[in-house]
């Protein structure tokens, strides 16, 4: 990723928070890499270098600045929504990829040889493989360390090392003090909430419309999988090692996460699952600046600055939404996935929803709809099961949108939702939708599908957010 001097020093100098995760500033002569807004003096221009990752700084020899936690800045949003090689790789990366499978078991879900994958990233990103998922086992060590009670040994493989000399020989690089000081520096005081409940902040880059968010998944929520209240979202996931909970809660600046694993070493993925279902990682004033150009958006871009595109857990729940809402009401889509659900659980927690196998598993008269929509789904869990399609962060778009089609009963509606929601795909217009249409009507833009299509391209790249609009205006 090029890197311009002249524009990267001005954000430093102007500590504007937008550029946070854009890139890191590191300072020569005090061995320490910030976020472009850390309130610290603006370093000489002979001492600073800028780095494209948190992982390239630390392998210049920098360790993380105290006062800005750059180890904690909204996650690139170059990396949330390219569809390249190198954009699934950190999608992966992020999701602990690297930690359960190595750097072959990465290479090997994208297709390409370790070798060219750790030159591909090196060159973008400044760091390989290793490195990335380095820096990420450090920023968990980080929050198990200062919100938890836990030993360092269980902290230690909890983050992914493979080993506790590793683990302190890590901290102690990334940030100049030993895992034991880094306890006192916080007090040493667990989160509240028992064993396995870790409360953290998910950053973001400003504004964040909370309500858009909570009204959308409030309206399609699951009941016994997930709910809207007081503010608060709420619900349970399946992770790769368990189980889990989470409660998110949108405040000033960042948003409020608990939650409840049954196992630590699945902290990292919760938190990549909770940031990209809230799209914490967007640019927001990129995507109001092309959105507001047209006149007939203008005004709800004003109203309602900051309107993230909610994305989704897991691929296969969203493909499996999709298809129960094909031609009937939100209402009835979501009574007919709750007769889909499993028996809540015996604590009165939410679950995750049923994976490929549990819905091969479950007999005919549990879908309660047409034969033909059920054979559907069924063969989209058979096409998850033997990994024919690809629905995680790290999927092709292309590949998927290929394959979601051949499936019969798919169409353009359904691949075109998925791409949006659970590939993160910012420019899919979706103008055959009816409330589409309706919302379009009601702004004064044309809403024959076709015509509004040709229309549609001035919202380019980023027609989701549009479609996300248009939904709110019908």
């Amino acid at each position: 990723m090029e890197l311009e001097f002249e524009r990267c020093y001005r954000a430093v100098d102007s500590r504007d928070q937008r550029f946070d995760g854009w890139f890191y500033t590191g300072v020569t002569s005090t061995g320490i890499y910030c976020r472009p807004s850390c309130p610290a003096t603006t370093p000489k221009r002979r001492n600073v270098r800028f780095f494209p990752s948190a992982a390239a700084a630390q392998s210049a020899g920098l360790r993380a600045c105290r006062r800005c936690r750059p180890d904690a800045a909204p996650g690139s949003p170059e990396w949330d929504v390219r569809a390249d090689v190198v954009g699934r790789a950190m999608r992966l990366i992020a999701d602990g990829v690297v930690d359960r499978d190595g750097v072959p078991g990465l290479a090997t879900r994208l297709g390409y040889t370790e070798r060219h994958l750790h030159r591909m990233l090196c060159a973008e990103l400044g760091a390989g493989p290793l490195a990335l998922a380095r820096a990420q086992r450090a920023q968990t060590a980080r929050i198990l360390i200062e919100t938890t009670g836990l030993g360092m040994a269980e902290i230690a493989f909890a983050a992914g090392f493979g080993s506790v000399r590793q683990f302190n020989d890590t901290v102690r690089e990334v940030y100049a003090a030993a895992p034991s000081q880094l306890r006192v520096a916080r007090g040493g005081r667990p989160a509240p909430g028992g064993a396995g409940t870790i409360t953290l902040r998910l950053a973001y880059r400003p504004p964040l419309h909370a309500a858009a968010l909570l009204d959308f998944l409030a309206l399609r929520a699951l009941p016994g999988v997930e709910e809207v209240r007081d503010g608060t979202y709420h619900r349970g996931l399946r992770l790769p090692h368990g189980a889990a909970e989470v409660a998110l809660t949108p405040a000033d600046g960042h948003v409020s996460a608990t939650l409840r694993l049954a196992d630590l070493r699945d902290l990292a993925p919760a938190v990549a699952r909770c940031r990209r279902l809230f799209d914490l990682d967007a640019d927001p004033a990129a995507v109001d600046g092309t959105l507001a150009a047209d006149p007939a958006l203008a005004p709800a871009v004003a109203a309602e600055p900051g309107v993230r595109l909610p994305r989704a857990v897991d691929g296969l729940e969203m493909l499996v939404r999709a298809i129960a809402t094909q031609q009937v009401s939100l209402a009835s889509a979501r009574t007919t996935l709750t007769r889909l659900l499993p028996a809540a659980t015996t604590d009165g927690g939410l679950r995750g929803f049923p994976d490929a196998e549990e819905l091969l598993a479950m007999p005919d008269e549990a879908f309660r709809m047409p034969a033909a929509r059920r054979e559907t789904i069924r063969a989209a869990a058979r096409a998850v099961a033997d990994g024919s399609l690809d629905l995680d962060p790290g999927g092709n778009r292309e590949e998927a949108a290929r394959r979601l089609l051949a499936i019969p009963g798919i169409g353009a509606w359904t691949a075109g939702y998925v791409a949006m929601r659970a590939l993160g795909d910012p420019d899919v217009g979706l103008t055959t939708d009816l409330a589409v249409r309706r919302g379009a009507a009601a702004l004064g833009l044309p809403h024959d599908p076709s015509t509004l299509d040709a229309y549609a391209g001035r919202w380019r790249p980023w027609r989701s957010y549009a479609v996300i609009r248009l939904w709110r205006a019908a």
